[in-house]
């Protein structure tokens, strides 16, 4: 018997769609799947978080110089001209940040294994490229999902049954953070 569901996919399309799912939960919190793909997904996911949850809160904080570019009142960069050249000024500030200890890194780096990247885009003026962002989908799993689960063992996942799909009738579940 295997551990795991085949889901009529060869070893790569299947761990493509488990990432894509698993992705996809974490994102937005809820999925809509078949209930195969939804037991596979359900036990990637409680992985993720598990680990999140055990290496939340170890990390340090150091305080760093950084040069950061000076900017006028409609936020462009401040230049200067040096030798016949324009150069930009740099200011130095102080700035926090949070330093993963060793088994925090591990954690973050096995995340990143299985989660895609995601890119944010806005709603208000979509298809600009500089308006997008990076998501950091294992800083969203340390700092938002894994507070709210620190006092549950497990069961992080709910299985709700929908119903039928109407196109094969094959069963229907909302995967969802619990």
């Amino acid at each position: 018997m295997a551990k795991y569901r085949k889901l009529g996919k060869n070893s790569s399309q299947r761990k493509a769609l488990l990432r894509n799912q698993v992705t996809a939960l974490i994102y937005n919190g809820k999925i809509v799947t078949t209930e195969a793909r939804a037991k596979e997904v359900r036990k990637i996911a409680e992985g993720l978080i598990a680990m999140a949850v055990k290496e939340k809160d170890n990390f340090d904080e150091v305080t760093i110089k950084a040069k950061v570019a000076r900017k006028d009142k409609d936020g462009k960069r401040v230049k200067e001209v040096v030798n016949g050249k324009r150069v930009t000024i740099y200011d130095e500030v102080d700035k926090t940040i949070k330093k993963d200890r060793p088994s925090r890194l591990h954690a973050r780096r096995q995340m990143l294994k299985v989660l895609y990247p995601v890119t944010y885009v806005p709603k208000e003026a979509p298809g600009r490229k500089r308006n997008t962002k990076e998501v950091d989908l294992p800083a969203k799993l340390f700092d938002e999902i894994a507070p709210k689960y620190v006092s549950r063992n497990g069961g992080y996942t709910r299985i709700v049954k929908i119903g039928q799909r109407r196109g094969d009738g094959a069963l229907e579940v909302l995967l969802e953070l619990v």
